[in-house]
């Protein structure tokens, strides 16, 4: 397990506050109490869980050509079938994963294959399980094309906490499936938008694994 490098700078600022607090309540209350040490203790648990938050676990991918890994952890919360509005304009399956605070937040391309379409959207922040934050959100859309010219949209979305979604591929490069494709700073989603042809391989209110979860296979 490692620290991703979206996390360096946070984890930093995360210390020092911490480190500042406790010390500005030593000088103030110098006789130490039970209630500097549940202080202490409070800081130290506020301290491990932002560390923990930024952490980038080494995975296998459990993949395959014909297969759609999942891009993110965390649980199935829409299964359905919509119209895309932004690049399809189609019918499709949206497949909708939704990320605690307590989830990884690394974010893995679910096929190979090569960027064909890319799109920052600035928005609002809702709570990332509103239907509404597809659309309305902060949120990132790449477009991947498999090898055999099928195409999967993935749309990072933050959430009422994120306030930074980060997508590194660019249009045109090619793309490794379970190689990561981005990060999302705290609650978020991550959509899938998928042939309508796909043969689904996972249930609603599923917990799921990035990289290791099957949500499905190409026809």
């Amino acid at each position: 397990m490692t620290i991703h490098k979206e996390g360096y700078k946070t984890i930093l600022i995360a210390f020092l506050f911490v480190a500042a607090v406790l010390l500005a309540f030593n000088d103030i209350l110098t006789d130490q109490t039970w209630f500097h040490y549940c202080l202490y203790a409070l800081g130290l648990w506020f301290f491990i869980m932002i560390v923990r938050f930024f952490r980038s676990p080494s995975r296998e991918p459990n993949g395959g050509e014909k297969i759609i890994l999942c891009p993110a952890d965390g649980k199935i919360v829409v299964i359905e079938r919509t119209i895309e509005p932004e690049y399809f304009k189609d019918e499709r399956i949206q497949v909708s994963i939704f990320m605690s605070a307590t989830n990884v937040h690394v974010n893995w391309f679910p096929v190979a294959g090569e960027i064909v379409y890319y799109y920052y959207h600035p928005g609002k922040h809702m709570v990332a399980f509103n239907p509404k934050a597809s659309l309305e959100n902060e949120r990132a859309t790449t477009v991947i094309q498999t090898f055999d010219h099928r195409k999967i949209l993935v749309r990072q979305i933050a959430g009422a906490m994120a306030r930074r979604i980060k997508c590194y591929p660019k249009v045109g490069e090619p793309v490794v499936q379970g190689d990561e494709l981005g990060f999302i700073k705290f609650g978020s989603r991550v959509d899938l938008l998928l042939p309508i042809d796909t043969k689904l391989e996972i249930k609603l209110n599923q917990k799921v694994v990035g990289k290791r979860t099957i949500i499905g296979r190409l026809s």
